[in-house]
């Protein structure tokens, strides 16, 4: 069933979202090579908390941590380390959720540590890109087929492949939700989009071939030819006209540059 929120709700989605924007930014601020995932997870739990909300990843059907890490050829549910520790070169995707008043926020961006390739990096541009342009078609009226051709037509026009198995999701009172939402897909076909729902978009895109394998510890995903692969996702709600974005990367951007200049 798909719920449809009222504005008062939408507003308590944004509460959450922005503690999830705010955590990833301080995230960001700590990422360099040398540092493990674990010490990134400890540092998000809290985080979260001092804000008044609870990880919403922790024991999620019995997920052991606060945030996913996956780093390099991982693509998404990486589980915190201290065997994991950054290096220069590596890019990491941080999937954070945070639950206060009854809502659950949910968004995930990937960082670069030290000096990455241009070919990385280009994948990530694109994969951002990619995201934004599928936000473009979650209004009124699309269909999710919309959402999903967007993000898969821009992909793989520049080469890259669109992970088939992980989608992205509705979101609100339980962190997943109908109805979901593929990174790939048909214009015009799908299920009607309404003012109300609130979905997760979370395009999952590899430089390589799009399979994946999972690891022994049944969470971590990978791609099957090790080739990296870049995930970004933001939590909205659809209106008339234009999509309403509830989380952000302003406040992870804002710090980026700081530590560039």
């Amino acid at each position: 069933m798909i719920f449809l929120k009222t504005d008062e709700e939408i507003e308590l989605l944004r509460i959450s979202n922005q503690i999830v924007a705010k955590a990833l930014a301080e995230l960001a601020s700590m990422i360099a090579p040398g540092v493990t995932t674990a010490q990134l997870d400890k540092r998000a739990d809290e985080f979260i908390r001092d804000h008044g909300a609870v990880p919403g990843f922790l024991g999620y059907n019995g997920f052991p941590n606060s945030i996913c890490t996956s780093v390099n050829e991982q693509i998404v549910h990486g589980i915190p380390s201290d065997k994991t520790v950054l290096n220069d070169g590596d890019i990491i995707s941080i999937d954070c959720g945070a639950y206060i008043n009854g809502f659950h926020g949910d968004s995930a961006y990937t960082f670069t540590v030290g000096e990455v390739k241009q070919e990385i990096l280009d994948l990530l541009r694109t994969t951002k890109e990619s995201l934004y342009l599928g936000i473009e078609q979650a209004v009124e009226g699309k269909r999710l087929g919309d959402i999903g051709n967007a993000i898969q037509s821009h992909c793989e026009a520049h080469g890259y492949s669109v992970v088939r198995e992980m989608i992205g999701h509705g979101v609100g009172r339980n962190l997943h939700e109908s109805p979901e939402v593929p990174n790939y897909g048909r214009k015009g076909y799908g299920t009607l989009l309404k003012s109300g729902m609130t979905i997760a978009i979370e395009p999952m895109i590899n430089m390589g071939k799009r399979q994946l394998v999972f690891e022994k510890d049944g969470w971590t995903t990978r791609t099957a030819d090790r080739m990296p692969s870049a995930h970004f996702e933001h939590s909205v709600a659809i209106r008339k006209g234009k999509a309403d974005i509830l989380s952000s990367f302003e406040y992870i951007e804002q710090v980026l540059e700081t530590k560039i200049n």
